[in-house]
């Protein structure tokens, strides 16, 4: 987990990580929701994607189900999509904004994701309680497993 500027340290939870795949393939598994439904979560997770409108103003509406049988519903609106380059979303309930920055090196991609939560008190909440930390490696392992099935390079 690395942390950014001073400002948002406190509340914003961000994670790095080179994949293995050109950023279109990236970009695929990320938008399309015949593939996100197959990595997104942490592990145990799986989900039912019921709208994903990968454009500004468009709503991301899935359930994710716990390992448990419990089912947790998400409710998402993007608010800038770059393709290839940028997806921004705000997530509710709890609510924080996502952003992740795609940057296409050779035929690998560098992911930055990043959570901003609105305070640190929301923060703390979600990751220390709800473990989001863990969530969010558990979900770029995840997807690195997922790409790996898509390109065979490891």
């Amino acid at each position: 987990m690395e942390k950014s500027d001073n400002t948002t340290a406190n509340r914003e939870l961000r994670n790095i990580k080179t994949l293995n795949a050109p950023v279109d393939l990236v970009w695929e598994v990320w938008t399309n929701p015949e593939h996100i439904a197959n990595w997104w979560g942490p592990n145990g997770f799986t989900n039912t994607i019921h709208k994903m409108d990968v454009q500004e103003n468009g709503e991301w509406n899935l359930t994710m189900h716990g390992p448990d049988g419990t089912n947790y519903p998400n409710k998402s609106v993007f608010k800038e999509v770059i393709l290839f380059e940028k997806i921004v979303f705000e997530h509710f309930n709890p609510h924080f904004i996502t952003t992740v920055k795609f940057d296409s090196k050779d035929k690998q991609t560098i992911l930055d994701w990043s959570m901003l939560f609105d305070t640190p008190e929301m923060y703390d909440i979600v990751v220390k309680v709800h473990k989001a930390d863990q969530g969010q490696r558990e979900n770029v392992e995840k997807l690195e497993k997922y790409l790996l099935n898509k390109t065979g390079v490891k």
